[in-house]
């Protein structure tokens, strides 16, 4: 008998596993914070005997060095992945016994394309194929992106996707469980997955890139490849130089003096709170990255990096949640942190700031007017599917930098469901405009009333 558990990183989009029998076990693509996996493999029973990557991972710091030092388990890591530490070198066609009584063995398929190294396994008890864990190769109704390594390989990665997952589904039997590390919403997909769970066979009858010829398919992905978050360009390098360990213990904690001196500073102040609360009152100068959802995606992709951090959380035990994702792409430590009401983040001769949400109803009577701008923070390829006439279209995670780009008049700021548009808006009355986030659905902004175009 074999398992397989799903360790959920939500935050990122992505999913790490842990199989194996009755008494030892496989890690695959462990997330940074270890202890999740370490108790998945205690409440199982069993001992984590080997850690394995399908590639060096350009969105997230991986727990696997860290991990496999822990634990003692030997560090399976692609052959073709440079990196500067100790490990067991895999090569295509490599078996690796995991759980001897229990019959069970990875095999490693050499799969490029999400990376030049990239490399599948696929979990065998005794002779038969039971679930092959794809990282970023095949994904749920999609595949990885090509694009994530050096531009010039762009294309030529993009063919090898389509070959090894071409490879996957001629050498698997249809029932084997396809297990991805990304497609959860993570910007490592090129696009999201369908769905939760899948089958070789389910895949062959309905992946693109197992239906289609290989010219048209590759025009396809590079035609709706979208821009690539800034901090994937450190996550590579702290993968292949070796990660430390986390250091998890509370930060430092601020008062409303320090806080107040780290804003004149020109440093980061991240208040975590949801952004009604956020909108009805916070600290003049701050920026508004809800805690869950994606705040590490978001936050490490728009702060300028390296620059210090101070978190503003309503409890401990949201901010200590943050601080989890926020290691998980290279966030290692807060510079200070305050907990509480944000009426205590403030000096007695401050006032909180505010602006206004709104739904598009609420704008429909107002626009299009000479003092009305409106703002579409949306990526590219979601705008290509629909915009409001005459709005201003920059991407949230190019805003910081093109504050001075957007029109005089009040600024209406609208995503696609509002969590992007608070954080916009907060950006922009840090920036001392007068803003309103549109806290809605774009789905529902032509039936309120507004001009919205396609295409």
């Amino acid at each position: 008998m074999f398992f397989v558990d799903t360790i959920e990183v939500s935050g990122l989009g992505n999913r790490s596993y842990l199989a194996g029998g009755g008494r030892t076990a496989v890690a695959v693509d462990p997330p940074r914070d270890i202890d999740r996996v370490i108790a998945a493999a205690a409440r199982r029973g069993v001992r984590i005997s080997h850690v394995a990557e399908t590639h060096i991972h350009n969105d997230y710091v991986t727990g696997g060095l860290e991990l496999a030092r822990v634990t003692g388990a030997a560090y399976l890591v692609p052959a073709g992945a440079r990196v500067s530490f100790e490990r067991t070198p895999v090569e295509d066609g490599d078996r690796t016994v995991i759980d001897a009584a229990a019959g069970l063995t990875l095999r490693a398929v050499a799969t490029p394309g999400h990376t030049p190294h990239h490399t599948s396994y696929v979990l065998e008890e005794g002779t038969a194929a039971v679930s092959v864990f794809t990282g970023g190769s095949l994904l749920i109704g999609t595949v990885g992106r090509p694009d994530l390594v050096e531009p010039r390989l762009t294309e030529h990665l993009a063919r090898a996707q389509h070959a090894s997952v071409h490879r996957l589904a001629t050498e698997l039997p249809d029932d084997t469980a396809v297990l991805p590390t990304h497609g959860f919403g993570s910007f490592c997909s090129s696009a999201q997955a369908q769905g939760n769970s899948t089958t070789i066979g389910k895949e062959r009858a309905s992946n693109e890139a197992l239906t289609r010829d290989v010219d048209a398919f590759v025009a396809d992905l590079l035609a709706g490849l979208d821009d690539i978050p800034a901090y994937y360009a450190h996550m590579g390098p702290a993968n292949a130089a070796g990660p430390a360990p986390v250091d998890l213990t509370p930060p430092a904690v601020a008062d409303a003096d320090e806080i107040a001196a780290r804003l004149a500073a020109g440093e980061w102040v991240v208040d975590l709170r949801n952004r009604v609360a956020f909108a009805a009152g916070h600290v003049a100068g701050s920026f508004n990255f809800e805690a869950g959802g994606q705040l590490a995606s978001y936050l490490a992709w728009l702060i300028p990096w390296g620059k210090p951090v101070t978190l503003l959380a309503e409890s401990a035990e949201q901010l200590a949640a943050a601080q989890r994702e926020l290691v998980r792409v290279g966030i290692d430590r807060p510079a200070a942190a305050a907990t509480g009401e944000p009426g205590g983040w403030v000096r007695p001769d401050e006032t909180l700031a505010s602006f206004r949400r709104a739904a598009f109803a609420d704008l429909a009577g107002r626009y299009p007017a000479q003092d009305v701008v409106l703002l579409d923070v949306r990526r590219t390829s979601e705008r290509a599917g629909g915009s409001i006439e005459g709005s201003v279209h920059i991407p949230l995670h190019t805003l910081h930098r093109r504050l001075d780009e957007i029109p005089d008049g009040r600024v209406w700021v609208h995503c696609a469901g509002g969590m992007r548009a608070a954080v916009a808006a907060s950006l922009l009355d840090a920036a001392g405009r007068d803003v309103v986030a549109v806290d809605d659905a774009f789905a529902v902004a032509e039936d309120a009333g507004l001009p919205v175009r396609t295409g």
